[in-house]
């Protein structure tokens, strides 16, 4: 039986503990997690793409069938230039899912080979988003609850104003 491959993307501006969560639980469902690191071109990154890839190989560069990736362009052409079976994303609410529904539809008819998995955000990282984590830092608020320890300094120190 071949491998199977999925690609798990996102900005990660920055990387939230609710991020790990999906990656940790999709590596253990899956033989390959590829992590791409988006460059969104609607939004304006506070992490360079080298910052936010740093971030998630300090994180969980430890997983050994985790890869991190930068990537830009089509998520459907890259995954299957990689051979991914899957796209794996995190749903927290039903806005989530009503944006993240639309993408998989596109994906699929861009690559029928591509299917979407849906996972459920743990309840305690429901209300968790890196926006969130970027408006909390900036207030000079404590953001030890939201991002990996490891590398709560660098995220704080940009963020704070």
């Amino acid at each position: 039986m071949d491998a199977t491959t999925v690609i798990c993307p996102g900005s990660f501006d920055p990387v939230t503990l609710g991020h790990i969560d999906i990656i940790q639980r999709a590596a253990k469902m899956f033989d390959k997690v590829i992590v791409a690191v988006l460059v969104n071109m609607s939004k304006q990154p506070s992490f360079t793409i080298d910052e936010r890839i740093s971030f998630l190989k300090t994180a969980i560069g430890d997983i050994d069938n985790v890869e991190i990736v930068g990537f830009s362009g089509l998520l459907a052409d890259y995954a299957k230039e990689r051979g991914a079976k899957a796209v794996v994303k995190g749903l927290r609410a039903m806005s989530d899912f009503e944006y993240e529904f639309q993408m998989a539809l596109t994906n699929k008819k861009l690559n029928p080979e591509l299917d979407t998995v849906f996972l459920t955000s743990d309840s305690q990282y429901m209300y968790l988003s890196s926006s969130m984590v970027k408006q909390v830092a900036s207030l000079g608020g404590d953001i030890s609850n939201f991002v990996p320890a490891c590398i709560h300094a660098q995220v704080y120190e940009r963020l704070k104003k």
